[in-house]
């Protein structure tokens, strides 16, 4: 199955919309500076989340998952604030910043570091290294990829980056989670195809078909919501609270910015009620392995 070629490419005038709305008023730059500006306003402007794929799923709704060509990702996202999960933002990024000159490619890897592929990624290549820009993490900087380890100390959103075996570990802190979860950059470059039958086959398995999820980076915090839960990290503290059904609209509207229409064609979908459930699947298998700094 091939992918138009507008997931590459992305018109001009949609790319200069979505320029305006993360708040540029001239293309960034070509060079690390460039890119930096350009992934810490995706960081703080476009949310990772799963409410277009819930509604998908639960409505049985026929054609691909929603956002997998990134000129109908950014569509959206103009007009109801939503993101998506790793395929669809990787997909959609990739294409922002290749329509921008950069030198970019789609990667593939393993979250959890469990040996198979379920996580998506770019690379963008400057000045003889690669940088990832990965639209699910959210580390607000683009991370070296190396031969050395790099160490982020932000305490709000730690990372680090270690580079194993011919590839690179992406080491992070998500909460409610206690230890960091290790990524494994495995392909690359990944095709399109790899893009769209991955996120496919996501019909089947995934943390992200049951369940609300939603983050978004906010200046000097993190905000997530799980099912009907409230978690926000700081510096100081990571606090946790239970919200009502209103409660979970108004976060979803006020917090991470989406339209009125989107909410409720996804409460009306069943998904608001099924973010009220108990976690379906077996629990992931614990890490074992300790990151970098503290070996």
């Amino acid at each position: 199955m091939s992918l138009p070629d507008r997931t590459t490419h992305l018109r001009g005038d949609l790319r200069d919309l979505v320029l305006e709305r993360l708040g540029f008023s001239v293309a960034p730059s070509l060079d690390l500076e460039g890119l930096r500006s350009l992934y810490r306003a995706w960081c703080a402007h476009v949310p990772f989340d799963n409410v277009r794929k819930m509604i998908a799923l639960r409505t049985g709704a026929p054609g691909p998952l929603p956002g997998g060509d990134a000129e109908e990702f950014f569509q959206h996202w103009l007009t109801s604030g939503a993101g998506g999960t790793c395929w669809p933002t990787s997909n959609a990024l990739f294409a922002l910043v290749q329509s921008l000159g950069f030198d970019a490619r789609r990667v593939a890897g393993s979250m959890r570091d469990l040996g198979v592929i379920n996580h998506a990624s770019v690379k963008v290549a400057i000045e003889e290294c690669d940088w990832l820009a990965d639209s699910s993490i959210l580390s607000n900087i683009p991370l070296p990829l190396d031969q050395n380890v790099f160490i982020a100390d932000d305490p709000v959103f730690p990372i680090e980056v270690e580079p194993e075996d011919g590839a690179h570990v992406v080491w992070w802190h998500l909460p409610p989670l206690s230890d960091y979860l290790p990524c494994r950059l495995l392909v690359d470059p990944a095709s399109p195809e790899l893009y769209l039958s991955s996120y496919e086959a996501s019909r089947e398995q995934s943390p992200f078909n049951d369940r609300l999820y939603a983050r978004r980076n906010r200046p000097q915090e993190m905000l997530v919501l799980l099912g009907n839960t409230h978690i926000v990290k700081t510096a100081k503290a990571i606090t946790m609270t239970d919200l009502s059904r209103d409660g979970v609209c108004q976060a979803l509207r006020e917090e991470i910015g989406l339209s009125e229409p989107l909410i409720e064609e996804w409460v009306a979908s069943g998904s608001l009620d099924a973010s009220f459930a108990a976690p379906m699947g077996p629990k992931p298998p614990p890490n074992t392995r300790k990151r970098p700094s503290q070996r």
